[in-house]
């Protein structure tokens, strides 16, 4: 692991690759073609935003993800 990883950059990252899934268009292709890539183009955009809205640490080497899952209204009055 290099001395240099930032982890808030890798959370970027993953930000940006859920913003260019969410606006890439679809290619020329139909029928069950069509509905698979929008179903993966979906799935893809879940995890990536899952991962960018993360808050992540770096402690002793390992780096933690957490994540909060539950809806706005039960999150909001908690850390």
């Amino acid at each position: 692991m290099p001395d240099e990883f930032d982890p808030q950059a890798m959370l970027a990252r993953f930000r940006a690759r859920a913003a260019a899934v969410r606006d890439r268009g679809l290619p020329p292709v139909e029928g069950p073609e069509r509905r698979r890539f929008m179903e993966q183009a979906q799935l893809d955009y879940m995890d990536f935003a899952i991962l960018g809205d993360a808050e992540a640490t770096l402690a002793h080497g390992i780096l933690t993800l957490r994540v909060d899952l539950r809806p706005p209204q039960e999150s909001a009055g908690e850390s």
